[in-house]
């Protein structure tokens, strides 16, 4: 596999702020749209750091042309745990951010979140921006306002106009991108799980990682905003069974965790303890997991 990933590196300097990592198959023209909503509506200086999984749609040739885009390409789709932790030794800031594709970064993201880094005063975080979606998934976190779940129907200028008043309080459970860690953390836990390849529940599964390193702080940012137009990836590629991966891993659901360790969608309230599990949800954990062997 390693033979064939190629690394792109064009920034010359250290001192950004962020490095965003952001993962892509084949999806130019929502990667186009990101980037550029990246350049529109950020502060901060930032890396970016696209890892191309095949690229046949044209990608590569619009990223030779960007001089502001560090990128990575593997020739075939390697999935997002092995794309982001390839990056790794291309990062040039202290701390990573995972970005989807297929996301829309809204003006201010980035000091809303730098701010926040600022007043924690520690490296053992994981903060997530607050996503928008046309349709509703139930998250608890996620605000649910439709501006186009395509970008043929995608109304950037009602978005810009409204987005101040999408705001919400802080909330418990940042797990989900777009997240952020310090790479010390990061290195601290090895990255995403291979096992989880091409990806589904790396996220929850880092997460635990995360909590298991002493992470207490799972803090979504309510004024953080970006546009989530959904899945456009994910929908196109072979799933693992994810579920089944962090259930036998872990020996509990990943709802298990991210409901009562993270307790995701809550208002924020500080520090996350380990909770003491009723003799219940005890029970139904170990019967998945034992059903999962199977």
């Amino acid at each position: 596999m390693i033979e064939t990933i190629t690394k792109y590196q064009k920034s010359t300097t250290n001192d950004f702020q962020f490095s965003l990592l952001i993962p892509t198959w084949n999806n130019l023209a929502f990667l186009k749209n990101c980037i550029e909503s990246i350049r529109k509506n950020s502060i901060l200086k930032l890396q970016i750091i696209v890892i191309v999984n095949e690229g046949n749609d044209g990608t590569l040739p619009w990223l030779e042309n960007q001089n502001d885009v560090d990128y990575i390409h593997a020739q075939k789709n390697i999935g997002i745990c092995y794309a982001l932790n390839i990056a790794r030794s291309m990062i040039k800031s202290e701390y990573i951010v995972y970005i989807n594709d297929d996301m829309y970064l809204l003006p201010n993201w980035d000091v809303e979140l730098f701010n926040e880094i600022k007043q924690l005063g520690t490296k053992s975080f994981m903060l997530s921006c607050t996503m928008i979606e046309p349709t509703d998934s139930g998250n608890p976190s996620v605000v649910v306002k439709d501006f186009g779940n395509d970008l043929a129907h995608f109304d950037e200028k009602s978005l810009l106009n409204e987005y101040p008043k999408l705001t919400i309080s802080d909330w418990n459970g940042g797990t989900w991108p777009p997240n952020v860690v310090h790479t010390d953390m990061w290195d601290l836990v090895g990255g995403l799980s291979a096992e989880f390849t091409p990806g589904m529940y790396s996220d929850p599964d880092f997460s635990k990682k995360l909590f298991d390193a002493g992470v207490r702080i799972f803090k979504g940012k309510g004024t953080s905003l970006v546009y989530h137009f959904g899945s456009k990836s994910t929908n196109r590629i072979k799933k693992n069974n994810g579920r089944k991966t962090f259930i036998l891993k872990w020996g509990l659901t990943s709802k298990t965790f991210t409901q009562q360790y993270l307790k995701l969608g809550q208002p924020f309230y500080g520090y996350v303890e380990t909770p003491r599990l009723s003799f219940i949800s005890l029970l139904i954990n170990k019967y998945k997991r034992i059903k999962s062997c199977f």
